[in-house]
This record gives structure tokens, sequence and C-alpha cells, in this order.
């Protein structure tokens, strides 16, 4: 909205052409939405009090957490809010980019809402095929759209970007849109299952998602893109507005989700921002990245994966002491904040690690 309320009038005052500038957007998009979700957070958990929508510890979890029974959820709406306002707010409402990953944010952040609401009133959420039927449907929308309707992305949309080699690039064909489904199903999925500490999702994601802001501004960015040898994409740097958005959105939820938890973001925050990122990185071309930038996300899915696999082919053994990965840690007597703030530092290491890989090639 400001873009198109003040840009044109730069010609007049000279001082409205910052609002040309993708960089001052998205410091403004961030602080915007951190200040929303600062303003509104109390607002939003005794609204959750108030009607009683409060977390349900399951049985088969470590001891300790039945204390956390009772806590408001579903606080993802406050991420979900605060970025949608500032999004609108501060981004170029003409970048088709901006709407796709509102659409994905929003559909992602949709299943889990109505997950949310069904474990409320019945206890059980919507069912596992379901859940996945409707991740599917959301994330081969955002494939057709990025393979099929989107011009600027012909000669480039069905080759894949190999971190570390800058000349091999696959070309996947129709593959890929099957490709950017698992990337994106996968991301939600691999989210929700990390939210399992207070605050242990959220620092992840605001890591990747400070990440993925200033990898796709660079690809949009031609001389940078061209510099490091990377695809340049067209209109990709304006998505920054929008992952700034959210990494303010995220702050802010942070402030009353870290330990103790005031609140907690339930499945409609955990899936809309592993969708949101998951969009992020098949916009931009760096999918097979997100193992890294994502890389406590891929670990605590894999940890879920081996113990399932190890229970039925032993007949009943486990390889961890429980599953997900972080609850592990808590068996072997970790505290929960050091849990949770060692699992944030391997997340900062793996996304230098990351970013060190676009001037590797």
């Amino acid at each position: 909205m400001f873009y198109h309320l003040f840009y044109p009038l730069s010609s007049e005052y000279s001082i409205l052409n910052v609002f040309k500038y993708i960089t001052f957007r998205s410091a403004y998009s961030g602080v915007t939405a951190l200040a929303l979700s600062l303003i509104l957070g109390n607002l939003m958990i005794q609204m959750l009090q108030k009607f009683q929508i409060g977390e349900k510890i399951r049985d088969d979890g470590p001891e300790h957490h039945a204390s956390k029974s009772g806590t408001p959820t579903m606080g993802g709406l406050l991420i979900l809010v605060t970025f949608l306002v500032s999004t609108l707010l501060w981004a170029n409402l003409g970048n088709n980019y901006i709407w796709l990953i509102i659409f994905a944010t929003l559909g992602f952040g949709a299943i889990g809402f109505r997950d949310d609401i069904l474990k409320l009133k019945k206890g059980e959420g919507i069912s596992a095929k379901e859940k996945l039927f409707l991740q599917i449907l959301v994330s081969f929308s955002v494939g057709i759209y990025l393979l099929y309707f989107d011009p600027a992305r012909t000669d480039y949309a069905t080759l894949l970007s190999v971190p570390f080699f800058k000349e091999f690039q696959p070309d996947l064909g129709f593959l890929y849109l099957f490709f950017i489904v698992f990337i994106m199903v996968g991301t939600s999925n691999a989210v929700n299952l990390t939210d399992g500490l207070d605050g242990l999702a959220i620092g992840p994601i605001i890591i990747a998602t400070l990440t993925y802001t200033g990898i796709v501004y660079i690809c949009g960015h031609v001389k940078f893109a061209e510099y490091l040898r990377i695809q340049y994409i067209k209109d990709a740097g304006e998505i920054a507005v929008a992952s700034s958005a959210v990494l303010g959105a995220s702050l802010g939820f942070l402030w009353y989700n870290s330990y103790p938890a005031q609140v907690f973001m339930g499945d409609v925050g955990s899936l809309s921002l592993g969708g949101m990122i998951g969009t992020i990185a098949v916009i931009s071309k760096h999918e097979l990245l997100l193992i890294l930038i994502g890389g406590i996300f891929v670990i605590e899915a894999l940890s879920v994966i081996i113990q399932v696999a190890y229970f039925k082919y032993t007949g009943g053994k486990r390889f961890f002491k429980m599953a997900p990965l972080h609850h592990h840690f808590e068996e072997l007597g970790w505290s929960e904040p050091k849990v949770i703030v060692r699992f944030w530092i391997v997340a900062v290491v793996l996304a230098m690690i990351s970013l060190s890989t676009l001037k590797l090639r």
C-alpha cells in the first residue's frame, strides 16, 4: 500500500524516493510486524484464555510437560495476522511472488487452523490422509504457477540448482512439479514436528527466514546474482519484504513463546511457517539448500522416521529414548532451555554454512 501510495509522489517530494528501495521497505516491514506482535500479543493471549483454547499435552510425552497443559495455543494466528498486515502495507502488490507467498502461507495456515479446531472440539485433529491431501493441493497450485504460468521462468523453470556446483543444473522436466510438492509438504510437516518445546521451532524459523531474506534479495539483483553465479530471478527481490514481515512477526511471537511459554503457536503457526519457507525456497531456486538452512527441521523429521522404522523392524525396540529428537535429549537429562538454545546454535551454524555455498561454487 505505501509503495503504491507514496512512490508515485517521489517526483514531487524526493524524500519519498526511499519507497522505491526494497531494503528500506524490508526493514520497516519487519519493524511493523514486530511492533504489531508486541502490541497485540497480550490481547490475543487473553482472548485465547477467554475461549479456553489451551494446549492438551499428550500422555506419551515427557512427564514434566504435564505442567504445560492449558497454556493458550493457536498463537500462530498472531504471526499470520501481523505478517499479512505488514506485507500488505510495505510490499509492491503488483509483484506476483508476494501473492504466491501469501497464498501458500495462508493456505497451510488454514489447514493448521482446521486441525487445531478439531483437536479442541474432538480431541483429535484431521486425519493424516486429509492433512496430506490438502497440503499437496496447496503445494501443487504453487508448483503449477511457477512452472507453467510464470513467463519469466520459462528458461530455467525445471532446472535444479545444486549447492557448490555452478554448472551442474539437471533438468527435472515435469518431475520438478513433484519435487516442489515434496519440498513444501516436507518442510511444513518438519516444522510441525519440531514445535515441541518453548521457542524451539520459532528460533530456527527466524534464522531460516533471515537467511532466505538475504538469498532472495541477491537472486533478484542482477549484479549480485551474476557475481555469485547464481540464477537471477526477476522480481524475486521483493520477496524480502514479505520474509522480513515474517521475521518481525516471529520475533514478536518469540517474546511470548520463550521459556516458559505464555502461548504456543499450534498447527496454524507451524504448518503455515513451514509452508512459507518451502515456498520461498522453490521460488528462489534454492530448494536443496533448505537441507542446510532448515537442518534442525530435517534432523527432527529424520529422528521420527528412524524411530518408527526401527521400532517396526525390531518388533518394539526404540532407537532414541523418545522422538522427535528434542525429547531424546530431555530424557537424557538436559533441561528444556538447554535443549532449545543448543538447537538454536546448531541452526545458526548451519545457516552460516549454507550462505558460504553461494560463494563456494
